[in-house]
């Protein structure tokens, strides 16, 4: 899932969602289908944020989960985008309880 968050999320629902595995193109579309994309351009003189950051690391949290299956969902929440660049403020990593999950 990815989306603003904030208000963009709980309020007006502006999210889109995808199945592992992604594509760095699928990743992508994923960003630039939300209705708040236009704010990530810069909006009043802003400059743009990186966008090709934020698909990074959506990109990099999906080959996590695709490659460690004891990891059933990881949370990114804030993703502070600046234009150059982003920071990871609060990440949750939740682990599965099934001890059945193979050491690979």
């Amino acid at each position: 899932m990815f989306g603003l968050g904030g208000i963009y999320v709980e309020v007006m629902k502006d999210v889109s969602f995808r199945a592992l595995p992604l594509s760095i193109r699928e990743t992508r579309l994923m960003v630039k289908e939300i209705k708040s994309y236009p704010l990530l351009l810069g909006v009043r003189g802003e400059p743009p944020k990186d966008i090709d950051k934020i698909v990074d690391t959506i990109f990099r949290i999906g080959f996590i989960l695709q490659n460690c299956p004891q990891i059933t969902d990881i949370e990114v929440n804030p993703l502070m985008v600046y234009n150059k660049g982003a920071k990871a403020v609060d990440v949750r990593v939740m682990l599965s309880d099934n001890k059945d999950i193979s050491d690979e």
